[in-house]
Order: C-alpha cells, then structure tokens, then sequence
C-alpha cells in the first residue's frame, strides 16, 4: 500500500517544483538544477507506477 502513496507523492512534488521554479517562488531565481530535481522526481514516481501491480 505504500508504493502508491510514494508514486503519487513524487509525482506531485515533482510538478510543483517546476512550477515553482517557473514562477521564480523558490530561493535563487530561475535554476536549472531545480528544473532537474522536478524531472528526476517525476521520472522515479513513474519508476515506483511500474512497481505497483
């Protein structure tokens, strides 16, 4: 039952980083490295989605 919670959750962290990033909210302006941590979270949400059965 966990592996869903953990899927959905980097999932929707993952988009808000970036969209965050985006609107210049998160500390130091526009960063690529935030762009990267929100794509590296969402590539492992689907990682965990193939998991799941």
């Amino acid at each position: 039952m966990w592996v869903p919670a953990v899927m959905f959750a980097l999932l929707v962290t993952g988009t808000l980083v970036i969209i965050t990033n985006y609107l210049g909210l998160l500390p130091g302006e526009q960063q690529n490295r935030y762009l990267l941590l929100g794509l590296v979270e969402i590539t492992a949400g689907f990682i965990f989605a193939t998991i799941y059965r």
